[in-house]
């Protein structure tokens, strides 16, 4: 679909899926509509939500750059292809209704795409905040490598800080409902197969942390992200990575749903170093021992106590 441009500027399309995040979609939209970039569109698509998601919506209807619709939905994968359906813009963004954009986020993100036209995707470091919006922690992540994210070295594409093309989202298909805990994970992932990426050495978002949000949903995540990698396995193992990727899974699961009890938790590693040794180097041997870590942290007591250390 041809894009809109205002002199050599492509139109941006921002999607935002959108349900009950009341208390955080005014400072989500006002993030957008203050940047420092045009043209824009931003498309809000809420799943008929009942709290006072609608009435800020409502206030912002006046706003040319802002569409919304508030139906009932399947969650937040139907909802971010249907804002790709309704996007005019070359360039795009996802941005969840509890996240926001720092000042200068889209122009930067433009700026990067427009100057590498081989890039598929661009994305940078963003802020941890709470439900206050006090700021927690921020990314320092590493510059961006398909090997790094399969072995999560550091490097993992924050939706709130990703901008991307367009025209290889929607040939792609856009989200998959089959993956929907890790639907932004498996785009990005698919499009980096075809095309490269680059991180950004800059603080592009913030990202909400709080009770609602779907983080919390650790067994889904792990559940997801392996299905997710089994799919895209025929093409990870022509490329050489499928070793790395199913140690991937194995370090997703021990993140985001560990077994119970020392003896599982010590299996999985060594499941993991089975399926890729190199990352031998992440695990101490004490950890691939059941009890190691708490004989080696024994020990040091004793030698400081001792004055050994």
């Amino acid at each position: 679909m041809a894009a809109e441009m205002s002199g050599n500027r492509p139109l941006v399309s921002i999607i935002v899926p959108s349900y009950n995040q009341g208390r955080f979609i005014r400072r989500t939209l006002e993030s957008i509509l203050s940047q420092d970039y045009r043209p824009l569109e931003v498309i809000v698509i809420d799943g008929a939500s009942t709290d006072e998601t609608v009435s800020i919506l409502q206030e912002f209807s006046s706003h040319p750059e802002l569409q919304w619709v508030s139906e009932p939905d399947r969650g937040v994968v139907e909802a971010v292809n249907k804002g790709f359906a309704r996007a005019r813009g070359e360039i795009g963004g996802i941005q969840s209704s509890d996240d926001f954009y720092l000042p200068g986020a889209i122009r930067a993100g433009v700026e990067a795409l427009q100057a590498d036209p081989a890039l598929a995707f661009v994305f940078g470091d963003v802020a941890k905040v709470d439900a206050e919006g006090r700021e927690l922690s921020r990314t320092q992540l590493a510059p961006f490598s398909l090997e790094r994210v399969l072995a999560m070295d550091n490097c993992w594409i924050p939706q709130p800080s990703t901008f991307f093309r367009m025209e290889r989202a929607r040939a792609l298909g856009g989200w998959r409902e089959e993956v929907p805990y890790a639907a932004d994970t498996d785009l990005w992932l698919r499009m980096a197969l075809d095309a490269p990426a680059r991180k950004l050495d800059r603080l592009l978002a913030q990202r909400s942390m709080h009770e609602a949000q779907r983080d919390t949903q650790g067994a889904r995540i792990a559940r997801d992200y392996g299905r997710m990698l089994e799919d895209l396995m025929p093409r990870l193992d022509a490329s050489g990575r499928g070793r790395l990727a199913r140690a991937g899974k194995l370090l997703m699961t021990a993140r985001y749903d560990p077994p119970r009890g020392e003896w599982a938790r010590v299996a999985l590693r060594w499941r993991t170093l089975c399926a890729c040794p190199k990352l031998a180097r992440r695990y101490p041997l004490p950890s691939l021992v059941p009890g190691g870590n708490a004989l080696r942290s024994a020990l040091s007591h004793g030698a400081r106590r001792l004055g050994l250390r």
